[in-house]
């Protein structure tokens, strides 16, 4: 069960649902990511929602799931591929004293906005912003898919110092599976029961047991599992084309300020791309312009 995620179905009304449970692959961020334990904790519910939602992508990319704001932790963000490969990042104010009983509201702080990046590898990137109006990230989402999907979409995240365990379930626009009336009770009860579950069933419970627990009455359908890793997307690649939209008449003063060796550092996993003068002049393929 551990990184793992489930996709299911109820087979007989228009409702689809995920669930993920994240161990190894939530330490393994947290290893480069030095935080107090409840922002931690609250990069593990970004980690486990952007799982979640990454499920919807029918196509080669990356989902995006970030919070900005002005408070004492200014942003909060989570990747997932359509290869479930994970990623995020949480950044906090030097100095700042988090409060344990802090909320996502509280610790985003003023002009907090919560927003949702599809990016395929082939086509245009889509972005979709909500303000941070709610004090948690699930009730955030629902916002979220509210305003801007109209899509009738609920969230149970549970994180805890070793362990994030999430329910996603969302109403399936146009299926048709059956009558208006029936899709909206169901609706109704799904959500009724998923209420019920405890943060110690989200963490582990193997998840064909805490389907049939939540949602057996409603004959959910396993529909495929998939092993969700920790894998950051850097690489020397990545950071020399980065330096190549730069210009060189910009990265060659940078290589002057900083000794004659610049270095690119990921955020997402501490990786670090040096680069002397020689390899820069390999990048431009020219002798370096004249700095003044």
């Amino acid at each position: 069960m551990s990184d793992q995620l489930e996709r299911f179905i109820f087979s007989k009304h228009d409702i689809r649902g995920q669930m993920v449970t994240l161990t190894e692959a939530y330490r393994a961020v947290l290893e480069n990511n030095q935080l107090p334990q409840p922002v931690a904790q609250l990069l593990g519910e970004f980690l486990a929602a952007a799982c979640l939602l990454s499920t919807t992508l029918k196509f080669e990319g990356l989902l995006a799931l970030q919070a900005r704001g002005e408070g004492d932790v200014p942003l909060i963000m989570a990747e997932c591929t359509h290869h479930s490969d994970l990623r995020g990042i949480a950044r906090v104010v030097e100095g700042a004293q988090i409060d344990d009983g802090a909320n996502l509201r509280q610790l985003i702080g003023n002009r907090g906005a919560l927003a949702i990046t599809v990016d395929p590898q082939d086509g245009e990137r889509y972005q979709g912003i909500v303000p941070l109006e709610k004090e948690t990230l699930a009730e955030c989402l629902e916002d979220y898919f509210t305003q801007s999907e109209q899509l009738a979409t609920r969230f149970w995240i549970e994180s805890s110092p070793d362990t994030v365990g999430g329910v996603m379930l969302q109403v399936l626009p146009g299926n048709n599976a059956a009558s208006e009336e029936e899709n909206r009770d169901a609706w109704e009860t799904a959500q009724h029961l998923a209420e019920t579950v405890t943060a110690e069933e989200l963490h582990s419970l193997p998840h064909d047991q805490l389907l049939r627990r939540l949602f057996h009455q409603l004959q959910p359908a396993a529909l495929g599992t998939a092993s969700i890793r920790f894998k950051c997307s850097c690489s020397r690649e990545r950071s020399a084309r980065a330096l190549i939209s730069l210009g060189p008449e910009e990265v060659y003063q940078l290589l002057e300020q900083q000794g004659g060796e610049l270095a690119a550092d990921c955020q997402f996993c501490n990786a670090q791309y040096r680069f002397d003068r020689e390899q820069i002049e390999i990048l431009f393929n020219a002798p370096p312009p004249t700095v003044h």
